[in-house]
C-alpha cells in the first residue's frame, strides 16, 4: 500500500498544475475595437474668375463669404498695400487684393 501513495500524489499535483495553467488563459480573448474611421478633409480648389465680381466693392465680412464661397476656396486671404505675406502655394485659398481705403482691387488664388 505504501507504493500507492506516491502515484496519489504526483497524479494531485498533476491535475492541479494542469487546472492552475488552465485557469490563467483567458477563454477567449476580447476583439479589439475597431479604428476610428479616418475623417477626410475637404478638398478646396479655388477659381479667382469666380470673384472677380469683388473687384471695386469695399470689403466687407458678407463680401468676403460670398467670394470665398463662390470660388470654392477653403479660406481667405486679404492682402493689404505694402503688407508682407508668405510665398506658399495653396491651391484651396482665396486671395483678395485691397487698396488703402479697402475695396478689391484684385483676386487670385494661392
Amino acid at each position: 500500500m505504501r507504493n500507492r501513495y506516491p502515484n496519489l500524489l504526483a497524479t494531485v499535483a498533476g491535475a492541479a498544475l494542469v487546472a492552475g495553467c488552465a485557469a490563467s488563459t483567458p477563454a477567449s480573448a476580447p476583439a479589439p475595437a475597431p479604428a476610428p474611421a479616418a475623417r477626410t478633409e475637404p478638398v478646396y480648389q479655388c477659381n479667382a474668375d469666380s470673384a472677380k465680381f469683388a473687384v471695386g466693392q469695399p470689403l466687407t465680412p458678407q463680401l468676403e463669404a460670398a467670394a470665398r464661397a463662390r470660388s470654392g476656396a477653403g479660406i481667405v486671404r486679404v492682402l493689404k498695400p505694402g503688407e508682407a505675406v508668405t510665398m506658399e502655394f495653396n491651391g484651396g485659398r482665396l486671395n483678395l487684393h485691397v487698396d488703402a481705403r479697402n475695396r478689391v482691387t484684385a483676386v487670385g488664388c494661392g
